[in-house]
């Protein structure tokens, strides 16, 4: 049974945002179908959960319940404010713990969807017992030099991106 724990966060800001070097954009966001993204889940990785960690923020329960309907099951991490006022939800404890001791007994394989270095001991962990199938990285440029240990896992998302790009449709 394979699972996917989803940085919500990192997949949305690393599809989303462009990226500069200096005065060149070397990437151009776009923006995710979530819909599409769990069904290409499920084909090619045979995901049969896919945990989405997010900050919850009582006026989304139209987002939740849309992204529920489409075969999520959210972990929600309460918000706090930054110093501009934008609401934060660190959920990086909460996607180690669950796919490390919570969830770890329930599946044989897992997906881990971020670019972020702090995920590093949970990829060493899960690669070490053999259950480390996939890292997806939102894009190339927002991958943690970590992570460079990790060749053979990675999948970068922006790959996919024709396939998975929101079209309003």
């Amino acid at each position: 049974m394979v699972y996917a724990f989803i940085d919500s966060q990192n997949l949305n800001l690393g599809t989303n945002k462009d990226i500069t070097r200096g005065p060149e954009k070397v990437y151009s966001g776009w923006k995710l179908d979530y819909q599409k993204f769990r069904k290409y889940l499920r084909d090619k990785y045979r995901v049969e959960k896919a945990f989405l960690f997010i900050g919850f923020i009582a006026s989304n329960d139209k987002l939740y319940a849309a992204l529920k309907s489409w075969g999520y099951e959210l972990i929600h991490k309460p918000t706090v404010k930054d110093n501009v006022g934008v609401a934060k939800g660190n959920v990086d404890a909460e996607i180690v713990l669950h796919a490390a001791r919570i969830e770890y007994d329930n599946y044989t394989k897992a997906v881990i969807i971020s670019g972020d270095g702090d995920f590093y001991c949970l990829h060493e962990f899960l690669a070490k017992e053999d259950k480390l199938a996939r890292i997806i990285i939102p894009n190339r440029y927002s991958e943690s030099s970590l992570l460079k240990k990790f060749q053979k896992y990675k999948t970068f998302l922006d790959r996919e991106r024709e396939k998975l790009i929101y079209t309003g449709k």
